[in-house]
């Protein structure tokens, strides 16, 4: 009997390390933390490539100048460098950057990137439509 149990705590410990690292899904609409931007993303390429775009901004008075980049690309097809992870060259706001975009969730990742090596920003995403 306590082999048995051992046994049955032996494939529900592999289930849930197993689904610990499960790949959530990157498809949908992620909003930065600041509440301002929001950025379509969805696998491409060959499955595993990840492409983006800046699908909305609010109405506040310093987006006025990002408004030239809504609907255009800010990842294409970076590409993934481990479970829900991403890195390659991105555009953000006009800026051309390296990041890496790292899921934590099905609904929360980070997005790090720099520009010209030595600015730097890290932003926390939250998923508002799939």
């Amino acid at each position: 009997m306590a082999n048995r149990l051992g046994i049955v705590a032996g494939v529900m410990m592999a289930l849930a390390v197993g689904a610990g690292t499960a790949q959530a899904s990157p498809n949908g609409v992620w909003e930065l933390d600041s509440r301002d931007t929001r950025i379509a993303l969805a696998l491409c390429g060959d499955g595993t490539q990840l492409c983006g775009t800046l699908v909305w901004l609010s109405d506040v008075d310093y987006n006025e100048q990002y408004k030239p980049f809504l609907n255009a690309p800010v990842a294409e097809a970076i590409r993934q460098s481990g479970p829900n992870r991403w890195k390659g060259a991105m555009q953000l706001f006009g800026h051309k950057i390296q990041g890496t975009i790292t899921q934590q969730s099905d609904t929360q990742m980070t997005l790090q990137g720099c520009a010209l090596l030595v600015i730097c920003k890290t932003y926390q995403m939250f998923k508002v439509s799939p």
